[in-house]
């Protein structure tokens, strides 16, 4: 593993910080609504909502920030593929376990979970967004550009014409 940090680190660590911040405001949200439209069981739904958008939406992030530490390896590519895919394996998995496991339950008010999970999604594109927005980012990154050998051994300034 090599040390040298990829461009796309600090873009996805900001994501990851602000869709921290963006699922607990949206926790709080969903969990006094559900609360306040299905009582104990759409408090509880909201919060389960909002941790499933929340916990799916960081695997593919810090699937690549893992992924991103075997940067300058020569076997970085087939490492940050097998990472990211694996982390979109998982993802899936863990999305049908939860919902066999949530489907039916006595405590879950179905509209209350659905809901708080689109505003998850919505609030973490919307973070996505706004960070991308922000970054500077080189159109080109994580390249070097060659250098001119001959550049010092030449007299005239101007390249040479075709006439």
């Amino acid at each position: 593993m090599m040390s040298s940090p990829v461009s796309s680190t600090p873009v996805l660590r900001a994501t990851l910080q602000w869709s921290a911040w963006a699922a607990l405001a949206l926790a709080v949200i969903a969990g006094v609504a559900g609360f306040i439209a299905a009582g104990p069981s759409g408090l509880v739904s909201g919060l389960a909502g909002v941790v499933v958008g929340a916990v799916f939406l960081s695997i593919t992030s810090g699937s690549i920030l893992i992924a991103n530490r075997w940067f300058g390896d020569a076997l970085y590519v087939p490492i940050f593929f097998a990472i990211v895919l694996g982390g979109w394996l998982l993802k899936i998995v863990l999305f049908v376990v939860a919902m066999l496991v949530l489907r039916g339950q006595p405590w879950i008010a179905p509209q209350a979970f659905f809901l708080a999970l689109v505003a998850a999604v919505i609030g973490s594109l919307v973070v996505d967004v706004v960070v991308l927005a922000r970054m500077r980012l080189p159109h080109v990154s994580d390249t070097t550009l060659p250098t001119d050998p001959e550049a010092g051994e030449r007299k005239d300034p101007q390249p040479p014409s075709g006439t």
